[in-house]
């Protein structure tokens, strides 16, 4: 990581994250920043950013503007939301921003520091909790048509390892299920997003809500 945006307007909380930030991604140049507005104008800016950890609650609006700005302005880039919201108000319309990721403050630094080191792999980093609530709100949608639906085609390796990311276990826990390394779990993981074109956990529920996967 050389450039990571950092969202967060309690100067206390903005400094543990970037100690966490630090400690993971040791080399990485740190843009703060307090305000919505400050955040929109770091993504206009020119600077390009890699990662971004955006706080949703901030005194001049909200952080999901910024996830929407990247979004579009920097598509490369993977905005984390960093939040003590747990509530479907400010998940969904998140992640339907583009949010690449859903963290609460409320875990412990020992846990908020694996998942953002899960990054580096390829893992999108979303608390137990989020993922959960993610997994039961898509299997609660109507099937989607299938004639409508482009026909994927999974190795039953890669059903078991995308019914095990999508109920949000981690890839060290997956490889220990399956009798697999991490690294050779994180490369299934890698296949199946690029066959299903998604980049999310929330995105690989819905699909294996759709395949079907949850009934077996």
């Amino acid at each position: 990581m050389n450039n990571i945006l950092l969202l967060e307007d309690l100067p206390e909380i903005r400094a543990w994250l970037k100690a966490l930030v630090m400690q993971v991604f040791p080399t990485a140049r740190i843009t703060e920043c307090s305000r919505v507005h400050d955040a929109l104008a770091q993504v206009s800016s020119g600077l390009k950013f890699e990662l971004a950890l955006i706080d949703l609650g901030l005194p001049d609006g909200s952080g999901t503007d910024v996830v929407a700005a990247l979004r579009d302005a920097q598509p490369d880039a993977q905005s984390v939301v960093v939040t003590i919201h747990d509530d479907d108000e400010h998940l969904f319309p998140a992640l339907q921003a583009g949010a690449y990721g859903y963290i609460l403050k409320e875990q412990s630094r020992e846990l908020i520091t694996e998942q953002l080191t899960r990054i580096s792999s390829g893992e999108p980093p979303l608390s137990p909790s989020i993922a959960r609530k993610v997994i039961k709100y898509f299997a609660s949608q109507p099937q989607p048509v299938a004639s409508n639906m482009p026909e994927v085609s999974l190795t039953e390796r890669e059903s078991e390892v995308l019914l095990r990311v999508a109920k949000g276990f981690t890839l060290p826990e997956i490889g220990v299920q399956l009798s697999l390394s991490r690294h050779t779990i994180a490369d299934y993981v890698k296949q199946i997003y690029r066959k299903l074109n998604v980049s999310s956990r929330a995105e690989a529920a819905l699909e294996a809500q759709r395949l079907g996967l949850f009934r077996r």
